[in-house]
């Protein structure tokens, strides 16, 4: 016969492994209640617009070092400076096929770009383009070739946005001497249509 004692002992036992599965059942409750209204609480992202445009890129051709404007359709987002990323990443993409007069390795090419128009009085209207790092390691080293790249992208920008004057290069959020070895990226570039004429260094940049 079991002692009375241990009947005691043994239901008190019961009775608090009970107790504790309510209580861990209604902090999962609870948990997942609180959980629920900080997702419904959280703003949904807006969604970005897109629309086909008729826009105007500037293609590279390391055959005879020439720019060249070439019309084509292209879904780009409705911000200014989506819109400027995209079509530069739209560019940069052409130059990774395997047709490319301009072959560039594949892969992500630019973390952002920035349009600043609310500048001081006299300033420019800039664009600032800042390149992944991976984009510039894997470049070809030349001085053609780098400027190549540049002018092609200055052009596209300059078509697309004719308000604004001059462009600066940045890689990963850092200023650098050079693309690949070459070509500067130490100073802004003014933005002009670069199958016409290559752009010089703005006003700025050659001031002593």
């Amino acid at each position: 016969m079991i002692p009375r004692y241990q009947r005691v002992l043994f239901w008190i036992l019961v009775s608090c492994i009970l107790g504790m599965g309510a209580f861990l059942l209604r902090g999962c409750r609870e948990a997942q209640k609180r959980l629920t209204a900080l997702n419904d609480a959280t703003p949904l992202a807006a969604p970005t617009t897109t629309a086909t445009e008729e826009v105007t890129l500037y293609v590279a051709s390391d055959a005879d070092g020439a720019i060249r404007p070439i019309r084509s359709q292209i879904a780009l987002p409705q911000d200014p400076s989506l819109k400027a990323r995209s079509l530069v990443e739209n560019l940069l993409a052409q130059y990774s096929q395997p047709d490319s007069a301009h072959p560039l390795q594949s892969g992500p090419s630019v973390d952002d770009i920035f349009l600043l128009s609310d500048m001081p009085a006299g300033a420019k209207r800039t664009i600032l383009v800042n390149f992944r790092g991976s984009f510039v390691d894997n470049h070809p080293s030349g001085i053609e070739v780098e400027q190549l790249t540049l002018n092609s992208i200055i052009g596209t920008l300059h078509a697309a946005f004719p308000d604004f004057k001059e462009v600066r290069f940045l890689i990963d959020g850092q200023s650098r001497p050079t693309l690949a070895g070459h070509a500067g990226l130490d100073h802004p570039y003014a933005l002009v249509d670069t199958s016409m004429h290559p752009p010089a260094p703005s006003e700025a940049a050659t001031q002593p």
